[in-house]
């Protein structure tokens, strides 16, 4: 593996990390020498994907190994960083990346749709914050002086701050990441543990796959984008590696959009 100096040593959970963008931070975070734990939520083919993972980043001279939680049960939660603490010793890097949609109107939306993803998409996410927050604060009592004690990355989306029609329970669970992580990142900096977000745009991955896998398809999504190409996982891959290394030890508390200015609203060029 031909790996750099930026995470050697340093051990991290990516949770949803068996497929999709998880998968590619995973991997990024693995060539930059860190130790990874990859996060599933169920047995099966989410399993069987979270080990292909693992042997991808192990043939490539790294360390992993697969880790199974719902992210929403808060027992899975404290499971789960117990097994890597266990393995490991130790968690610098927390990457909170666990995600669905579960789009309908909003006439015919049911609660259930609402709660599971709020439960997965914010309450997950709270959960693994807070657990790595406590691992963090244990490890270092005080704060240490000349590095970090802990690093909090949240996957967000362009829709914490872009409305999504017949997305509202998703949208609501980006909006709801936002302003959680600046919270964090608020109560937690003067312990030097950093809290910040990625905010992917259209990204080439399964989830999304209906619009971008035709022709007709990716040129419509190109017209929201002016940088003029579908994002890869590995621009968000790229991303997560600089902010969980200390090349960013400076920034806290900030959402890196990584969406080719989707967030710049192109539709509205001309229009001023």
């Amino acid at each position: 593996m031909s790996q750099t100096s930026d995470l050697q040593g340093r051990v991290a959970v990516v949770t949803g990390a068996s497929s999709g963008i998880g998968r590619a931070i995973a991997l990024s975070l693995a060539q930059a020498g860190a130790r990874v734990a990859v996060n599933h939520s169920s047995g099966g083919r989410s399993a069987e994907r979270a080990q292909e993972v693992c042997q991808a980043i192990a043939a490539a001279g790294g360390q992993a190994f697969a880790v199974q939680a719902d992210v929403s049960q808060e027992a899975d939660v404290e499971r789960m960083l117990q097994a890597v603490q266990a393995r490991y010793g130790e968690l610098d890097i927390l990457v909170n990346n666990a995600g669905v949609e579960d789009p309908a109107p909003i006439e015919s939306m049911t609660l259930e749709q609402w709660r599971r993803v709020i439960d997965i998409n914010l309450g997950g996410q709270f959960l693994c914050a807070r657990a790595a927050a406590r691992a963090f604060m244990a490890r270092f009592p005080e704060p240490p002086p000349h590095r970090p004690a802990g690093n909090i990355l949240f996957i967000s989306s362009v829709h914490e701050v872009i409305p999504w029609a017949f997305q509202a329970n998703y949208a609501a669970s980006k909006g709801g990441i936002s302003l959680l992580m600046k919270s964090l990142a608020q109560e937690l900096a003067p312990r030097k543990i950093r809290v910040n977000s990625i905010a992917p745009g259209a990204i080439r991955t399964p989830i999304n796959r209906q619009a971008w896998e035709t022709e007709e398809a990716l040129r419509q999504l190109l017209k929201l984008i002016p940088y003029g190409r579908i994002g890869e996982p590995e621009d968000i891959g790229r991303a997560a590696v600089w902010l969980a290394s200390d090349a960013s030890d400076y920034v806290t508390g900030t959402t890196l959009f990584v969406d080719g200015g989707m967030t710049l609203y192109p539709e509205f060029r001309g229009a001023g």
